[in-house]
């Protein structure tokens, strides 16, 4: 299903555990490393593609995780041709994803890999929030970069105590490559 101007509806996942790390899948057969993420289905909502995807590719039902956001619109990104299917060039373009934050509540070994016949990873680790883009496929860098950008604000919690409210709190330390993409100046 794509929409009027050649994206795809899909959802793209990030997992952080308690430390803020994230889950950080390897393709399988693959050495590329990545989120979750997967197309919308006719009739779907974003959030119940999220859990079918989160379901999918990772094991975990939504009593493992807690939402923590989401991204506000749509983010866009193309795929080269040369990646794009024969029977689909001409009307598909690429992606557009909501992406979600979620709090794994649950434990590391709820995380089932082959929970499907078609698994999408073989492996997987958590891995720093800031994820290094350069280990991002060239065409989806910016929109790893936009997203976790936006959904940085949640992994804090709101300032509790009268220090916290006075001084704030401390916040992880964003790598230039998210402050300052290519191209920037």
């Amino acid at each position: 299903m794509l929409d009027r101007d050649g994206y795809r509806p899909n959802v793209a996942i990030v997992i952080v555990n308690s430390k803020n790390f994230v889950f950080w899948g390897k393709r399988i057969r693959e050495h590329a490393w990545q989120f979750p993420q997967g197309g919308i289905h006719p009739g779907e909502t974003p959030e119940l593609a999220m859990f079918r995807e989160l379901k999918e590719e990772v094991g975990l039902l939504p009593g493992h995780v807690k939402v923590l956001g989401r991204t506000r619109e749509w983010m866009r990104y193309e795929v080269p041709a040369h990646w794009i299917k024969r029977e689909w060039r001409g009307s598909y373009r690429g992606q557009k994803q909501i992406w979600y934050l979620l709090r794994l509540v649950g434990r590391d070994s709820d995380v089932t890999l082959r929970a499907t016949n078609h698994p999408e990873f073989d492996a997987w680790r958590w891995h720093d929030y800031w994820v290094p883009l350069d280990a991002v496929i060239d065409f989806k860098r910016d929109v790893y970069r936009r997203a976790l950008t936006e959904l940085e604000r949640f992994l804090h919690h709101r300032p509790q105590t009268r220090r916290e409210r006075l001084y704030g709190w401390a916040h992880a330390v964003v790598p230039s490559p998210y402050t300052n993409p290519p191209g920037d100046v």
